[in-house]
This record gives C-alpha cells, structure tokens and sequence, in this order.
C-alpha cells in the first residue's frame, strides 16, 4: 500500500475534533513524546538530513530540526520547550542503555526516596528561584509552520511522587505528616500554574498536555480522597486557565484510574485524555464509554507497538482506526515512541493513519 503524503498542518481542526465540535477529514497524530534516538533516526536516514546536537551553540537549529520532524511526520503539533531554571538537584540511578537505537546511558527515578524528608529539607529548597524556562518554546514559535501549533508539558504528582519525595517516603509521609504533604503539593502546584499562566502569553502554543501518572495495573497508587485532597484541586485550576485562555486542557495519564475518571471529565474538565495499555482498557472500550464526554489520544499499547511484527502491527492498527474514527479521536502510541520501539514499527504506524480511508 503506497502512503498518502503529509496533510499540512491544522490544529484547528484538530482542536475541533477534540472537542467535539466536528468530524476530522482525516486521522490526526498525536505524541507526548517522541524519543529523541527515534528523531535522530528519522532525520537521518528518512528525511536525508545531517543530525544536530542540542548545545548552547546549536539551540536554534536544533528547535527547527525538532519541529521539522514533527511536520514532516504529520502531526499538528510539537510538544513546546518545557522546563523549569533553578531546579533542586534530584537523586537518580543509571544503568546502561540496552534499546535498539541506545542512548548509551539510561536514567531512571530513585524510588526510595526524594530529597525532602521532613520540613527543614522543604525549607531548605529555594523555592522563589523556581521559575519557568521558556527558551526553547521561544526558539520553537520562531520556526513554526502554518497551521501548527505547540503544546507545554508539565507534572505535580509525579514531580512530587519521583523527585521531591519518593515513592516510599510519599506513601508514609500522607500518614506521618500530611501537612509537610500538603504544603509540598502546594509550593509546586503554584509553580507549574505559574508555568502554564506564562506560556498561554504565547498564542502559538494551543493546548496544555498535562503528564501525570496517577496509577498502576488495577488501582490508583494513592486513594481518591488523596488525590482529590492534594491533585484535582490544582489539575481543576490548569484546566480552567486553560479554558480562560481560549485553549484545551489534555491530560496524560498512565495506569488505571476508572476509579477517578469521573473526577477527571465532571470535576477537572479534561478535554482529552490520553495514556493506553490494552490490559487495562482499549481505546476502543473507552470511547464506548466516555465518548461523547471527552476526547481519547493515543490508543497504540505500547506493548504491541514493541513487539508485534509489522504485518500484525498494521492490522491492530486498523483495528483501533476502525472502532474509533471519525469519532473525537486522534491516533498514536498508547504512551510514547520510546527509543526501544522498531522503527519499522513506528513508521508502519504513522503509515496506516495516513492510508486510512474508513
């Protein structure tokens, strides 16, 4: 099957679709993220173009080769520069980097514990030298293509769960001390509002994808009533900025959380939500059920898009194509393109969504 060519890019209609205001014209594209090992093979050795770096001498090429990517590959939107200056320093751990296009060194979270364990550690923190780092999304607007949009990227749970506190030391601190909890929980949820408030000034950037993994196979990691304590609260005010300012509030979300769905879509405000393991509910089911409320992105599990055989990949593809279009849809990984995913694979994905014809 010959591939179609790129549609050029209109986030106006994906906006629409994902709001229900219309049917999509074709299937639209939607990434949290794209490895940065996937980028560089792609534009290397599909696009024919010579990789650059990220230095500080390099910033403003390597924002147009981002944003290239993401135009080239189809998509309305590139994920903005999102980050913040001044940042703690965190606790990691680092192994080597086994995926097929390996990045040498793979990083992951301290799960034991953050770096704060009691109140003079949150003290400690400088917490008025936070602030939002908006370089790269400057770069990025400068270069953006018509039609095309950027979307900002942040988290509250899972910064605090990861980096400030720790698994283990969250989970016994919202019992010994739910009040150093709460003002954590405070300090950074006011910091990435602030972030948020700060890069809807920039009319090129449409939509806020919050990332924020709330559960695990079969539950939420913590209670509802913690959740709607210490979470919802500040994802209710970054949906409402985002619907202030004209925008769409889409949310990221790993793990099982039919438990507080409700509070997402009737609380919250989410406009989309995105983040699928087929073990815990197919994109499919989804939309059967939350449909008409909400928006569903992603839908390709992970697990498949690594494993299975291109051919096989392709007629799942379809599949979920199939369930779920012309609804309020857009297709991709169930979570994001790691660079442990098959090219192959990745681009057969990309393929089928732009073969698709109903």
């Amino acid at each position: 099957m010959k591939a179609k060519p790129n549609a050029a890019a209109n986030f106006q209609e994906l906006e629409r679709v994902i709001t229900g205001q219309a049917q999509p014209s074709r299937v639209h594209l939607v990434e949290l993220g794209v490895d940065q090992e996937m980028e560089r093979y792609v534009t290397e050795e599909i696009f024919g173009n010579k990789w650059v770096d990220d230095t500080e001498e390099t910033r403003r090429a390597f924002a147009r080769q981002h944003v290239d990517f993401y135009a080239r590959m189809g998509y309305d939107f590139a994920p903005g520069g999102s980050g913040f200056r001044n940042m703690p320093q965190f606790k990691d751990r680092r192994a080597a980097d086994t995926a097929g296009l390996s990045r040498g060194q793979r990083r992951w979270v301290e799960e034991g514990g953050g770096i704060i364990k009691n109140r003079d550690d949150f003290e400690r923190i400088d917490w008025e030298g936070i602030r939002g780092d908006f370089r790269r999304l400057e770069e990025m607007r400068a270069v953006l293509p018509e039609g095309m949009k950027l979307v900002v990227i942040a988290s509250v749970f899972e910064m605090i769960l990861e980096r400030f506190l720790g698994y283990q030391d969250l989970f016994m601190l919202s019992v010994d001390d739910p009040e150093l909890v709460e003002a954590v929980f405070e300090r950074w949820g006011q910091k990435v509002y602030d972030y948020y408030s700060q890069a809807l000034e920039y009319p090129e950037v449409g939509a806020i994808f919050h990332a924020d993994d709330l559960g695990f196979k079969t539950a939420t990691m913590m209670s509802p009533e913690f959740l709607r304590r210490n979470v919802f609260p500040w994802f209710t005010k970054y949906a409402a900025l985002a619907h202030e300012r004209g925008r769409t509030y889409w949310y990221h979300c790993c793990g099982n959380v039919a438990g507080v769905m409700a509070d997402l879509i009737q609380d919250v405000g989410i406009d989309a939500f995105h983040s699928f393991q087929d073990v815990i509910v197919p994109i499919g089911d989804f939309l059967d059920r939350h449909g008409p409320d909400i928006a569903a992105l992603g839908g390709v599990d992970v697990d498949n898009l690594g494993r299975m055989e291109e051919p096989d990949l392709r007629v799942y593809v379809r599949k979920i194509l199939d369930e779920c279009m012309p609804r309020r849809f857009a297709l991709g990984s169930g979570n994001t393109v790691a660079n442990y995913i098959p090219v192959r694979n990745y681009l057969a994905m990309v393929d089928e969504a732009r073969c698709w014809s109903g």
